[in-house]
């Protein structure tokens, strides 16, 4: 017995009520059998697109040239598409046509995997597994439905679902499937930068996405999707790291948050860089890889550029990645902490920790946070706990006040006046008050305006920083 909400069952009720034939299809399905949470209930109907708009007050025609329309019904949202078929895929990605059918079997027959292609009927309570996804299910196989080269030339990203669904499930992908994969793998390019990355996004949910990047290696996609990636196969690294990079990008990956995409891309690609960086060390023993965070921003840049992440999200994980070498010991002072936090804003220091545990989980060699990382954090804790100015705009002063009390112009002198106050007051907090920040800022533009006069016969203000 399904267990099934009492909306999903009023609206069955009412195609029921208007004599049509509606059933349960998708996700839903196949993860209660599996016994997972799933609350994203589609169905599927012999009535027309027009033929439910007229059931329902409030229907979003999302994809009705296509039979899909989403109805909001008691505060929640369903899709419901109409019973179709498809006609050829010229661009392996949308159907040149779609016919709409009063067959339930031939609707299932287009869709990509047996573990989604179960239909569940309210009305009789029954079930239907018409291609055996329960014993794929068992077996805990990922196999297409009919011929697979035929699924995947009708939509090339279906590849990459079997890589996400093998990842989130941890099953297998049937061979025949797979060999299909392989022989198109290069049809991957005819899908949008979106819609892959959109599925790259879902793969990182799963509880470790390098199963299915390592899909996406053997079959060819990652090759067409994130060739940088590839470099880092067979690239040895030191005696620290168990693993080659692309392995250890991918393991790093594993060990980030599963809710958090931010943090598990930036460990996917936080190594990027190293085979373009690769010395060896002068022991002879292992490599280097000097500047590899610095290159690895700009290398993780341009795929995520690639791939129409958002300028948001491109900084964040560009940001993780460049800072994620830093190397803290109880030698720091606190006005190097402090510094630190400056560069890398307080708000990025949880995705950093995430990262610098992600990246340890992936090297194969060390459990477990390091007690340096843990005394690391308290020094932060005691050091945000004090009222202190980590950035100009924490000052108590301003180039407002500058200005009137030096009798300045607008001019760049101003901004480097206020980072020479910053500066001071990384290192001695206690100087962030108006009276001895305006002291500082009279003796620094004594100084600038003795030694302009003496080296360009100007003030300091008409000359710019120097």
């Amino acid at each position: 017995m399904m267990k099934i909400p009492a909306t999903v069952k009023k609206i069955t009720k009412i195609f029921k009520e208007h004599q049509f034939e509606i059933y349960l299809v998708g996700g839903a399905l196949r993860d209660q059998l599996l016994k997972e949470k799933n609350l994203d209930f589609d169905f599927t109907t012999d009535a027309r697109p027009e033929e439910v708009m007229q059931l329902f007050s409030h229907v979003i025609p999302v994809g009705v040239e296509h039979g899909t329309v989403l109805v909001l019904f008691e505060d929640q949202q369903f899709e419901i598409t109409t019973f179709r078929t498809e006609g050829k895929y010229s661009d392996h990605r949308r159907p040149d046509s779609v016919e709409f059918v009063r067959s339930l079997e031939e609707d299932l027959k287009r869709r990509d995997f047996t573990i989604n292609a179960f239909a569940y009927d309210l009305i009789h309570n029954k079930f239907m597994d018409l291609f055996e996804g329960k014993k794929d299910l068992k077996n805990k196989l990922i196999r297409a439905i009919g011929k697979p080269e035929e699924r995947f030339a009708e939509d090339a990203l279906r590849m990459m679902r079997a890589c996400r669904f093998a990842a989130r499930l941890e099953f297998v992908i049937e061979e025949k499937t797979l060999a299909a994969m392989e022989q198109n793998a290069h049809l991957i390019k005819e899908i949008s930068a979106e819609r892959i990355r959109d599925e790259l996004i879902k793969l990182m949910k799963a509880p470790r996405p390098s199963v299915g990047i390592e899909y996406m290696r053997v079959t060819g996609l990652l090759e067409h999707i994130m060739p940088e990636l590839l470099e880092g196969y067979l690239v040895d690294q030191n005696r620290f790291h168990q693993f080659d990079v692309y392995h250890h990008n991918l393991y790093s990956c594993d060990g980030g948050p599963a809710d958090n995409h931010i943090v598990r891309f930036a460990a996917l690609l936080h190594d990027v860089a190293k085979p373009h960086t690769r010395q060896l060390n002068d022991d002879k023993e292992g490599h280097s890889f000097y500047n590899h965070e610095i290159i690895g921003a700009r290398v993780a840049k341009k795929i995520l550029r690639r791939l129409k992440f958002s300028n948001e999200e491109i900084a964040k994980i560009t940001h993780l990645i460049k800072h994620h070498m830093f190397y803290y010991t109880d030698e720091w002072t606190d006005g190097a902490i402090r510094r630190f936090l400056r560069n890398v804003g307080i708000e990025n220091l949880p995705d950093l920790f995430q990262l610098r545990d992600a990246d340890r989980f992936g090297n194969g060699k060390k459990i477990g946070i390091p007690q340096v990382f843990l005394d690391f954090r308290k020094r932060i804790e005691e050091i945000l706990e004090i009222d202190n100015a980590l950035k100009v705009t924490d000052l108590k002063i301003n180039g407002h006040i500058l200005m009137t009390a030096l009798e300045l112009k607008p001019s760049p002198l101003i901004g480097e006046i206020l980072n020479y106050l910053l500066e001071n007051v990384l290192d001695h907090p206690e100087y962030n008050e108006e009276e001895k920040l305006l002291e500082l800022a009279k003796e620094y533009y004594e100084k600038k305006t003795q030694y302009a006069q003496e080296e360009y016969g100007d003030k300091p203000e008409n000359l710019g920083q120097f």
